[in-house]
């Protein structure tokens, strides 16, 4: 057998190992994974969540997926906690330790001393009968039969077990507190993602040039217009409203049908009724009406008053297409 076929059916049963686990973890849903939902979802404080070697891996990035859904939530090493970072949970806050077997011996000793305070314990483990699931008020089971690692060792399908049980608790966290793309933008303000929800067209055209003839227009200075505002187009205006545009396209298709464009204005050339959009629609429906039409450009309006160009390469640049 040659090796590349040997590493093809190695990740091939590694994926379906993985997979099988994770299908497998829906049956051990019950009353105390909805319960710790509620928990957190009627606390006033935060998610506190810890957990030790691969399981603070995970733990962190279970922090990172709930503050970026609207659950506050903090990390802590459990390791460093019972050294001095207990200080770190709160009156109010919902703790949640992870650990595959439940047993370990910073859990151990760190487990009792959340337990003096008042906050609600979650544990989430592949072990009901470890000791911290004893402990716990909420356990939440990230049983697996086996790792993928060929020896049974590397932790592989129990982290992403753990993986997929913080994802649940996440997204049912987020459907019980109605958090809409709109508080998603909120959370997510930077990079291509987040312009998508909340950039508008308005913001893009404020930084264009704004190309406007008049009908009346001589067609040489309509050329110049187009040329000098470099966006392949000007709209043509009457009283600040839009009744036409002119295209880099309509200049040449008027160049193959007069001999001589003496005398001609923008009404002669223009097309009526153009593509238009208002200033405060998100950029990301731009682009979808520009692939609909086969356009590169908009013109943007508030009401009727014409304010200006969003091109397809002002969505390019920024990361929306």
């Amino acid at each position: 057998m040659n090796t590349t076929k040997i590493i093809l059916e190695s990740a091939k049963k590694t994926i379906e190992s993985e997979g099988d686990a994770i299908r497998n973890l829906s049956s051990f849903l019950n009353d105390d994974f909805a319960n710790a939902v509620l928990a957190i979802a009627s606390s006033k404080g935060r998610v506190v969540i810890t957990g030790i070697g691969k399981s603070a891996i995970i733990a962190a990035k279970i922090v990172a997926t709930l503050n970026s859904t609207g659950t506050p939530a903090i990390f802590m090493h459990a390791a460093d906690a019972i050294h001095g970072d207990l200080g770190t949970i709160q009156e109010n806050d919902v703790v949640i330790c992870i650990s595959k077997s439940g047993n370990t011996p910073e859990i151990k000793m760190l487990v009792p001393l959340i337990k003096r305070g008042t906050n609600k314990l979650i544990a989430m483990t592949g072990s009901d009968n470890s000791f911290l699931a004893q402990q716990a008020h909420f356990v939440l089971s990230t049983y697996v039969e086996k790792e993928a690692c060929p020896n049974n060792l590397a932790p592989t399908t129990s982290t992403t077990a753990q993986l997929v049980i913080g994802d649940a608790l996440a997204i049912c966290l987020l459907e019980l507190k109605g958090f809409s793309s709109k508080d998603f933008a909120k959370y997510h303000p930077g990079g291509s993602l987040g312009k998508r929800l909340y950039l508008t067209v308005g913001d893009i055209a404020i930084n264009n040039q704004k190309p406007e003839v008049h009908t009346d227009t001589d067609i040489k200075k309509v050329i110049l217009e187009i040329s000098e505002k470099m966006l392949g187009v000007t709209a043509v205006t009457e009283k600040d409203e839009i009744v036409g545009i002119v295209t880099d396209g309509d200049i040449r298709r008027m160049l193959y049908k007069y001999n001589n464009i003496n005398g001609l204005k923008a009404q002669d050339i223009m097309s009526a009724k153009p593509k238009t959009i208002n200033i405060d629609v998100l950029a990301v429906k731009a682009v979808e009406i520009m692939q609909e039409n086969r356009i590169s450009q908009l013109l943007v309006v508030d009401g009727k008053k014409y304010m200006g160009i969003v091109h397809l390469h002002n969505l390019i640049n920024e990361g929306i297409v």
